[in-house]
């Protein structure tokens, strides 16, 4: 076992671990999260919508993720919403370390019916987020009936999680359903395989993968 540590980083692996909490007087987040884990998930927000998005992002990236979250959902799920990107993103970072060993990019495409969400990583160190939604249904208004989740907020839980992650993270939705679920679930799945992938150990990978050397 010594030596199969020595050669695949297994000890660091066991490792990458983060419990992150953000409280302000809008609201109090705590998460925790093993980026080596089975997927398993307890997530309660308060905004129904988004715990489902965030239960299929663990199960899809085999992250074990516990969010708890209180916020001013009697104003809107704005701050909410907006909160939990920037704690799971500190998580991630906080999680990888120095981010020695990794793959770094990841990439994944997932289809639900006509919607295909392509989602594409790059944990540089350097913030991006952009989405591209194709198709004639991208003019239309994209919201989650029930809760009235909308996909501004989902925009802004991504740009969030890229900004506090330092990744570049590049979304297209193909054919998108005026039924957000429909559209956003396949995306919450991709973004758990292609975030899998990048944050993977390569074994073949000595040292930070930066031909600069560093990775803020």
């Amino acid at each position: 076992m010594e030596i199969l540590k020595k050669l695949f980083g297994l000890g660091k692996i066991n490792n990458r671990k983060a419990s992150r909490s953000r409280n302000t007087k809008e609201t109090r987040i705590a998460l925790n999260l093993t980026v080596d884990g089975e997927g398993k998930s307890k997530i309660n927000t308060g905004v129904g919508f988004l715990d489902h998005m965030l239960e299929l992002f663990s199960f899809w990236g085999h992250f074990d993720l516990e969010v708890k979250a209180e916020g001013d959902l009697k104003v809107d799920m704005h701050h909410t919403n907006e909160d939990i990107g920037i704690v799971l993103g500190q998580a991630f970072k906080e999680a990888l370390g120095d981010k020695a060993g990794i793959r770094r990019i990841g990439y994944a495409s997932v289809p639900m019916e006509e919607v295909t969400a392509s989602v594409a990583v790059d944990i540089c160190g350097r913030a991006s987020f952009k989405l591209d939604l194709l198709g004639k249904a991208a003019a239309y208004p994209l919201a989650q009936a029930e809760e009235k989740y909308k996909m501004e907020y989902a925009e802004h839980f991504f740009d969030s999680l890229a900004q506090q992650l330092g990744a570049n993270i590049n979304i297209k939705i193909e054919n998108p359903n005026p039924d957000l679920h429909a559209s956003l679930e396949p995306v919450f799945k991709a973004l758990g395989i292609a975030l899998d992938q990048a944050t993977q150990i390569d074994p073949r990978r000595k040292g930070i993968p930066s031909t600069k050397g560093v990775i803020d």
